[in-house]
């Protein structure tokens, strides 16, 4: 299906930050000065980052998030008013401070990150009504990814309002200690990463095999569609229907800040689009292997042609 024929939009519901970020030319050590250089602000938090390559490729995008009423909401909100996207449902919040991370990238690309929640965990009793609202109101066709860097009750109500607007509901499972696990019937994509499989599953996924295992136990509890994220880029996918392996496509790795969000993103855009599970697959693998490949979250997500040929290599690999 083509993106320009799309009437859904993707509500985007989790944390919003400013992101500060650094190169290191070693390893980070234990009390130890180092030099740093490629300083960069950046608009960041998972929430934006799905909304901001949702826009990328191709459809539209809304942020359910909080902010600080002060300098730094303007960062983290810049680069998302700038791409077009909705940000209505987004509080300033009086008297707290923006979401922060500082980011430190070394030499293999495979980032450290120190987080500031801040606004992110400013919600109150009542705040949920404007999510609901957002989603009660949202047009048919459309989809909800939520996190939960925010606090779970929000997380939670807005869950069971999506599934009761007949909603698909995507779950980026961080932090775990958080997430409900009753809730995962109303769940219809699960994308866990290593640890956080790890943590819902009790299986570290280093392998096909060990990762279909993790995929299982996730469907064994109520989630529809399973999607489990390997460390070397590659996943396994997994429903009622079908389970299948995308190996990894081999890439320089520049950073690996907002892969994650990347794949979640896409993967919406995919849902949205209507897309089979393997395209849908292949098509969220495709957008965090690009993410990878340059420096920063944002900055570095591809555009739909470019995204396309990743896509492309994902695919090739799927069918060996």
């Amino acid at each position: 299906m083509s993106e320009n024929n799309i009437k859904g939009i993707i509500l985007s519901l989790g944390s919003v930050n400013a992101d500060f970020q650094v190169r290191i030319d070693q390893k980070p050590g234990e009390t130890t000065t180092m030099l740093a250089h490629d300083f960069k602000r950046f608009s960041g938090g998972k929430a934006a980052n799905v909304a901001f390559i949702a826009r990328r490729l191709g459809v539209a995008a809304a942020v359910l998030g909080h902010v600080g009423n002060d300098d730094l909401h303007k960062q983290a909100l810049g680069a998302l008013e700038e791409m077009g996207i909705d940000l209505q449902y987004v509080k300033k919040v009086e008297g707290a401070t923006t979401g922060f991370s500082m980011i430190v990238v070394p030499p293999d690309g495979k980032k450290n990150i120190i987080l500031a929640t801040n606004a992110n965990d400013a919600w109150e009793e009542g705040d949920q009504e404007q999510v609901n609202k957002a989603i009660k109101d949202a047009p048919k066709g459309s989809v909800l990814v939520v996190d939960y860097e925010v606090p779970a009750f929000i997380v939670d109500s807005a869950i069971k309002s999506a599934q009761a607007s007949g909603i698909p509901v995507i779950l980026d499972p961080s932090p775990t200690d958080r997430v409900n696990k009753d809730l995962f019937s109303s769940i219809d994509y699960i994308v866990p990463d290593a640890s956080e499989t790890e943590s819902l599953t009790g299986i570290w996924p280093d392998s096909e095999e060990s990762a279909g295992r993790a995929a299982r136990k996730l469907l064994e509890a109520g989630v529809k569609t399973a999607i489990v994220k390997l460390e070397d880029g590659g996943c396994v996918a997994a429903n009622e229907h079908e389970s299948f392996y995308i190996p990894p496509v081999k890439v320089e790795v520049i950073d690996t800040t907002g892969a994650g969000d990347a794949f979640a993103g896409a993967l919406a855009t995919a849902v949205l689009e209507k897309q089979s599970l393997r395209e849908a697959a292949c098509f969220a693998v495709a957008a965090s292997v690009a993410a990878v490949t340059a420096y920063g979250s944002q900055p570095a997500y591809p555009s739909r042609e470019r995204h396309r040929e990743f896509y492309e290599k994902v695919s090739a690999q799927l069918k060996k």
